[in-house]
């Protein structure tokens, strides 16, 4: 554990973090880097990152696991040739599974990067009946729609 309180400590835990991916992708060259994040509460964090580690052994993904754990936040590198429809299906299969888990235990299907389109249609299980309030704002704030369109709301 690494604390940083001067802004030029935190530069260098965070360029780090941020290095960590490219760290990864040199010690897996040519194949194709898969990324995925998710939060959960501190008291989940343990569970769900052994989780995480057995459910890839399982699938026979290879990456690391990162992040900034302290604010339950982690990110997932998986790795697949270019060319292996199969493995990628099973990467976004292991990606959805970390992303329900999160969910059902109060967490969020990502904790950094946006809900992006990847995510989008988890967001009416892990905020329900908000969603309806989600798009009345969407609507309110961008009636002709111009906004992202497309890309903020799962499709009604």
């Amino acid at each position: 554990l690494q604390w940083a309180s001067k802004p030029e400590e935190r530069h260098r835990l965070w360029r780090a973090r941020h290095d960590a991916f490219w760290a990864a992708k040199a010690a897996w060259p040519g194949q194709l880097a898969m990324t995925t994040d998710v939060c959960v509460p501190i008291s989940h964090l343990a569970d769900i990152v052994a989780w995480t580690r057995a459910e890839m052994e399982r699938e026979g993904l290879v990456g690391p696991i990162v992040g900034h754990v302290g604010d339950g936040n982690f990110h997932v590198i998986t790795f697949s040739p270019p060319d292996d429809a199969a493995r990628k299906r099973r990467i976004e299969d292991f990606a959805e599974r970390l992303a329900e888990r999160a969910i059902a235990v109060g967490g969020t299907c990502t904790g950094e990067h946006g809900v992006g389109l990847g995510k989008r249609h988890l967001l009416a299980k892990e905020h329900g009946g908000a969603i309806a309030l989600m798009r009345a704002v969407k609507r309110a704030l961008d009636p002709a729609g111009i906004m992202n369109p497309g890309k903020m709301l799962p499709p009604d």
